[in-house]
This record gives C-alpha cells, structure tokens and sequence, in this order.
C-alpha cells in the first residue's frame, strides 16, 4: 500500500462524526463497529470455543424459531443510526418485521441481540453495548459466558435494562417476549468439546 493511502486510513480511524457509508468503504481486512461516529477495531477472530458455542445456540433457537424470526449470525451489520453500526453474535427479527431488513444489514432495532463473551469483550459487551442497546430500544439482550455455561438474559425497562434471569445447567431458556425459545444450556454445552489451548 502507498504512503498517501496508509495515511488516509489512520486519519480515517482517528476521524468522529463517521458515518454508515464511511464504515462500509473502509477496508483494511479488520473488522470494527461503528460507536457514535467513531470506527472500533474490535478483537481477533473469535475463538473455536466462541464459534461452536455460537453455533449452537444458533441450532436452539432455529429449531423453534425459524417461522416466526429471521435468525442472523456474525457478522451482520446492525444499523442502528448512521453513526452506530454493531455486529451481535446472534440477532433475531421478527418475520413481522421484514421491513427493517435491507441488503445492507439491519436497519433498526433487532427484537433479540446475543453476545458471547470473550476475554478482549467484556467491557465492551457488558458496559458498552448494554447502553447502546437500550439506548436504541431492543427489547432483549443476551450474554453468554463459555466459561461458566450461563446465560445472563436483560429486559428493557424504559429506558435501560434489568437482569430478568440467569439461566445455567438443566433451567429451561425462556423469554417474556420470544414465546418459541426452550432450550437449556446443558444441553448446548454439552456440544463443546474440551479443546487444547
């Protein structure tokens, strides 16, 4: 790469006030969130561990969801406003809600967002994002710790979210607003093979 082009890429990384159409131009073969107008460069590729566990929730909630929800996988863009571009583990949309669907990802709110925690995540996914995604009225949000097989399941609550329940072993997964989901996470983790570091 040219010097002139190596410079615009780092005066674009340290720009604000980016929006949607900057974020899909800018390709360096990293993959980043777009945070109130400014590019995040988010963590390496996620872990094998990360891959199967998102997986398998994706089987769970395809197997009793997929007439009724559009179930999504990373990365997708979520759309939330021209300077806010995030890409959840998991999103669900409503089959009632096609029209928030574009070529260009997810254009509003997802009725259901899942993140899986990693260890260059956790910040990000259990400070910064609980904010975004209440800030922009999801309904419900997930975090799921590898380590500990749990799922932490957040309601919106006017205008910020409220752990509802933590879901681990043999307790049923259910949502107060996602009427198909039944699974539990013995039987997701118990598809996650011990793998060597």
């Amino acid at each position: 790469m040219n010097n002139k082009k190596e410079k615009e890429k780092k005066d674009i990384i340290k720009e604000n006030n980016l929006t949607y159409d900057d974020y899909a131009s800018f390709e360096d073969g990293n993959r980043y969130e777009l945070v109130q107008g400014q590019l995040e460069l988010m963590s390496p590729s996620p872990s094998t561990v990360h891959q199967l566990l998102s997986a398998e929730i994706y089987k769970k909630i395809e197997s009793g969801c997929s007439s009724d929800y559009f179930i999504f996988f990373a990365p997708i863009d979520v759309i939330l406003a021209t300077t806010d571009v995030r890409q959840p583990d998991i999103a669900l949309v409503s089959r009632k809600r096609i029209d928030i669907l574009t070529n260009r990802g997810i254009e509003g709110a997802p009725d259901l967002v899942i993140e899986i925690l990693s260890p260059s995540s956790l910040k990000r996914d259990k400070v910064d994002k609980l904010k975004t995604y209440a800030h922009f009225d999801i309904p419900e949000y997930w975090i799921i710790d590898p380590k500990s097989g749990a799922l932490e399941q957040y309601v919106l609550k006017k205008d910020h979210y409220e752990i509802i329940d933590i879901f681990q072993e043999d307790e049923s997964v259910t949502s107060p607003n996602i009427a198909c989901v039944s699974f539990t996470m013995k039987t997701v983790m118990d598809n996650i093979p011990k793998l060597k570091d």
